[in-house]
């Protein structure tokens, strides 16, 4: 009896270890859902949106685009955590999965929830003003903040990537602001449009707005002047030490079998050599910037510490 137990134990490790590498094997045999954790119409929409087709183009199979945005980007962060781990959910995380743990917004470590697929993108932030504002300058906006601590208004997606670009400059600059939240570059416009908010940072993608004279750009807080926005100094430039940029990549739920990661990750490796997505993305104040799985896992872990040290340092660490 014992023996008979043993053998079909054995059979059925076995035909469990062959269902395994068929289904991986069979990868994707239907459509991909893409979580993008902030609102449609915002940058990062924008930015994997033109990659679908492409995707698509090279799994074989559609992949939709889920807003599920909130809370600064932790909803769509948690229910793609908790997604089956069968590379049928992917997660479009940008820099904000750092600095929303190190804030105490979500308790989910991205080390312990994700597997990195690839890195996609770089978009530099700019700091914008209201056309109604009376700051020609980063100078001026510097002046009054001075004279005014605390009183300016920004809008942000509080405890991510919007705030701490702001608050990077204007800790080097020796200012303070007021912050209000926004979910996601879109709404947050809306707002700096109407007059709701004075400052809030963002990028080209909405250049055709100030050259329509309702936002003016103050500084690109690259390390260098970038195409597009030839004309706006550089927070280095103007004498501060400050560079900051927003990193969009691909990942999966932990526990996704390898084959699933390397298949996405050759689907995006070939999708991002395709000139019409860096052109796509140029529209968008942003270059391609790919990277394989595992030089992603190492950006991740550098702007983990990174992401770490700059809460602590402007008073924002809630969580080690």
């Amino acid at each position: 009896m014992k023996k008979l137990l043993a053998l079909a134990f054995a059979s059925l490790i076995s035909t469990a270890s062959y269902s395994t590498v068929s289904y991986s094997g069979s990868y994707p045999d239907h459509a991909i859902k893409l979580i993008v954790p902030w609102a449609a119409g915002g940058d990062t929409d924008l930015i994997f949106r033109p990659l679908l087709p492409l995707l698509q183009k090279y799994l074989g199979q559609p992949v939709i685009i889920a807003n599920v945005g909130g809370a600064s980007g932790t909803v769509g962060e948690r229910e793609a955590a908790n997604a089956a781990p069968d590379g049928y959910t992917v997660f479009g995380a940008h820099d904000y999965i750092h600095s929303v743990y190190f804030g105490g917004i979500i308790d989910i470590k991205y080390s312990d929830a994700f597997e990195p697929v690839c890195l996609i993108s770089s978009t530099p932030s700019v700091i914008t003003v209201g056309a109604k504002t009376p700051w020609k300058s980063f100078k001026d906006l510097v002046a009054d903040a001075k004279k005014r601590p605390g009183q300016i208004v920004v809008g942000a997606s509080l405890g991510s990537t919007s705030q701490y670009s702001i608050a990077l400059a204007a800790k080097a600059a020796g200012i303070t602001f007021k912050y209000v939240p926004y979910q996601g570059t879109a709404p947050r416009m809306n707002a700096l449009l109407g007059g709701h908010i004075e400052v809030a940072d963002s990028n080209l993608t909405q250049k055709s707005k100030v050259d329509g004279g309702l936002l003016r750009f103050l500084a690109n807080m690259s390390d260098k002047r970038t195409e597009g926005l030839e004309n706006v100094p550089t927070l280095k430039e103007l004498g501060y030490d400050v560079e900051y940029s927003v990193n969009r990549g691909l990942m999966v739920p932990k526990g996704t079998p390898a084959e699933v990661i390397n298949k996405l990750n050759d689907a995006c490796a070939k999708a991002t050599k395709e000139p019409e997505y860096a052109k796509a993305l140029l529209l968008q104040g942003t270059s391609v910037r790919y990277m394989d799985p595992k030089g992603y896992a190492e950006y991740l872990k550098k702007t983990d510490a990174q992401t770490k040290d700059i809460a602590k340092s402007l008073g924002l660490l809630k969580r080690e």
